[in-house]
């Protein structure tokens, strides 16, 4: 990938219909996220105000984007019983859903027969996608980010998101 490459920002400014978002990890680490990770770990609050300086950037971006009549969508693929992080992102996702996010949780063991990425990824329009790289642990492993335009690249992410998007449990059924 080369160092002009768009970043999520401006594939996400530059979607006309679509951007889903395939988790597919039970940890990360990334960023300020981290931190209000440990932070909820040692007191077990977690900040669900969208108008939070934390989640103002993440809920003025979605909401705008929503409003252009971009759909936006979110599957996580989790492990059961789920690990703290989940249940950590679990309890966030209400912000993800205000700010106009539809988000779907999917067992593990009900993926076993999805052909699935390599890597979390967000799919534009069913025609780019942008793999999220990561390390074992859970942070950003450089470059970060890599961007696919190949059709057999972008059918395949569509494919696995869709297939997991129609398993998938609607947050507010999922429990954890």
């Amino acid at each position: 990938m080369s160092q002009s490459a768009p970043g999520f920002d401006e594939l996400l400014a530059a979607a006309r219909h679509s951007a889903v978002h395939l988790e597919m990890r039970d940890s990360y680490g990334v960023g300020d996220e981290a931190e209000d990770f440990e932070n909820w770990k040692r007191t077990g609050e977690r900040d669900i105000d969208p108008a939070s300086a934390y989640w103002t950037p993440w809920v003025e971006l979605i909401r705008s984007t929503v409003a252009r009549g971009v759909i936006v969508r979110r599957a996580r693929i989790v492990s059961e019983p789920v690990t703290d992080y989940i249940r950590y992102e679990h309890a966030g996702t209400v912000v993800n859903i205000r700010a106009g996010e539809q988000v779907r949780w999917l067992p593990r063991r009900q993926a076993s027969d999805i052909a699935l990425p390599g890597n979390d990824c967000w799919v534009f329009d069913n025609a780019t996608v942008l793999f999220n790289h990561f390390s074992g642990h859970g942070e950003w492993s450089a470059p970060g980010w890599e961007v696919r335009t190949e059709s057999t690249v972008a059918n395949l992410a569509s494919s696995a998101f869709e297939t997991v998007w129609e398993r998938g449990t609607p947050h507010e059924k999922y429990t954890v």
